[in-house]
């Protein structure tokens, strides 16, 4: 939305336009605020543990990487049990667990303007090299954390190891996927959005969520520090570095870009909560300042290279996006889903993408990124059903991309996809509902970590539904994650379930295996 056309609409609403100006100029510059404050003095003194959120890592590459901590002695407090005061924290950066071998350190302000987070957006560091980081302040130390740089972009790994998660509802089941993969030594965890649920607390889960449903900033911070306090989670977080990026549930349940889901939402009260949400999730992730909020905008589209084994282009799919076709009800494929006006990208990520693909040295060109890019139809039987919230919605820019990526031979795509909490493995035709047309690229869908509860490794309908969809080669329903390994020859994607999400110790075993080799489109199991 215009700000020109917000201001028409705060006049609409009888707010003084004055007002209106000054205050979406001061929550833009609230995060420059806060690296501009000064602390008063270092003898700040906190009531308890101010790292009970652990630390984080991330947006990697050759020569940095970001460090992250939030100060919050009681996380589930207001302001995260914090005065509001500027605290110097320090971090040191080493080449062993021990600290003997000290490379960086330094000095930053946590402060209270960006919820007494810290993010040490390192640069000049060695490629290919793996670190250990902590903080400190006042009487505290953080635990450690691992983190490593990317290759240089010239150089030719052999190989490269990384998982991707999505969804991950406190309420409805424990985090077993992350006990597992601390057992794996990865180089990188894509997180694909639905980190955190805005929803109120509900009785009956394995955990109940602190309050009603999230609208203020300190309601965003409390629901992330509720999730960041599971000590699976932050583990894993500093085990290695992670490049995350958001679907809805982050700000509101299937929004698409300033259009609420409920009706007669006020467009500007919603535009306030878009920007609560998103500088808490500034503050909650290991993002560097390229990803500083500016009101109710952050960007999170952005790249990373692996050396020249993998170039990744992580998307945004929900800021930028028109209006969910037929009213967002799973329909047929009709005009309305089909028009060209329908952008899951908008114009300017789409142009972005595109000149990465075209630019791109990568023997794999994988695209992280929300929802099921394969037009799968979901209604077994007669008839035909397809998500309006996910790429059918979307046909005409999907089906551009994967011409695009035929007519520039884009070598060996792969998409990574999260949001519909179950497993899927879809070869992406240019058009999937014409089966003469080329396949052009693979999708592995990996299913939530915990969203839905306990799920089935065969849902009913199975056979009818993969026989109903020609590029569908895979479907489980259970929790779990995806780790992929990735050589010059092949990339694998292994798919873990978490049996059981009710139990702490819920077992996770490998449920299935796929492989794209170099050259070839398409998923062959293993």
């Amino acid at each position: 939305m215009s700000l020109q056309k917000v201001l028409q609409l705060a006049e609409a609403y009888g707010l003084d336009r004055r007002w209106f100006m000054a205050y979406t100029a001061g929550i833009a510059s609230i995060p420059l605020l806060g690296h501009a404050a000064k602390a008063e003095t270092s003898s700040v003194k906190l009531a308890d543990n101010p790292f009970k959120l652990g630390v984080a890592s991330g947006d990697p590459s050759p020569r940095g990487v970001v460090l992250w901590t939030r100060l919050a002695p009681e996380p589930l407090a207001e302001a995260g049990g914090m005065d509001p005061v500027s605290v110097p924290v320090d971090w040191e950066l080493a080449e062993d667990e021990q600290f003997t071998k000290i490379v960086r350190k330094g000095t930053q302000l946590a402060t209270p303007q960006l919820g007494h987070s810290v993010h040490v957006d390192l640069v000049g560091l060695e490629p290919d090299r793996w670190y250990f980081y902590r903080f400190r302040t006042a009487d505290a130390e953080s635990p450690v954390g691992r983190t490593r740089t990317m290759p240089r972009s010239n150089a030719k790994p052999d190989q490269m190891r990384f998982a991707f998660v999505s969804c991950q509802h406190y309420e409805s089941g424990y985090y077993c996927a992350y006990r597992h993969m601390l057992g794996e030594d990865l180089d990188m965890v894509f997180h694909l959005g639905d980190y955190i649920y805005e929803g109120p607390g509900k009785n009956g889960g394995v955990r109940k969520h602190v309050g009603a449903e999230i609208h203020s900033l300190d309601d965003y911070r409390r629901r992330h520090a509720q999730y960041r306090s599971d000590p699976l989670l932050h583990g894993m977080h500093a085990r290695c570095p992670w490049m995350v990026t958001w679907d809805d549930h982050e700000f509101d349940n299937n929004c698409a870009n300033d259009i609420p889901e409920e009706l007669d939402v006020d467009p500007i009260d919603f535009l306030v909560r878009r920007a609560n949400a998103y500088q808490a999730y500034y503050e909650a992730m290991p993002l560097s300042r390229r990803s500083l909020p500016r009101g109710a905008n952050l960007r999170l589209y952005r790249s990373e290279k692996f050396g020249q084994l993998a170039e990744f282009m992580v998307l945004d799919a929900r800021q930028y996006r028109s209006d969910q076709p037929n009213n967002d009800r799973d329909h047929d494929m009709n005009d309305a889903a089909a028009a060209n006006t329908q952008s899951m990208l908008g114009q300017t990520q789409k142009g972005w993408l595109q000149q990465q693909l075209v630019n791109s040295q990568g023997m794999w060109n994988v695209i992280p990124q929300q929802v099921m890019m394969g037009t799968v139809d979901r209604l077994v039987g007669e008839g035909r059903s397809f998500s309006m919230d996910q790429w059918p919605g979307y046909a005409w820019e999907r089906n551009q991309l994967m011409q695009f990526l035929h007519d520039r031979r884009v070598p060996n795509p792969v998409v990574l996809t999260g949001d519909i909490h179950s497993n899927w493995v879809n070869n992406l035709r240019i058009d999937d509902l014409k089966t003469d047309s080329p396949v052009v690229a693979t999708e592995f869908v990996g299913t939530s970590i915990s969203s839905g509860g306990n799920g089935v490794d065969k849902p009913r309908g199975l056979d009818k539904m993969l026989s109903e969809n020609p590029g569908l080669a895979w479907h489980n329903a259970e929790r779990g994650y995806v780790s992929c390994t990735v050589t010059p020859d092949r990339l694998q994607a292994d798919y873990l379930s978490a049996v059981d999400v009710t139990r702490e110790d819920g077992e996770v075993i490998k449920r299935a295996s796929f492989v794209v080799n170099s050259g070839r489109a398409g998923a062959e199991q293993v």
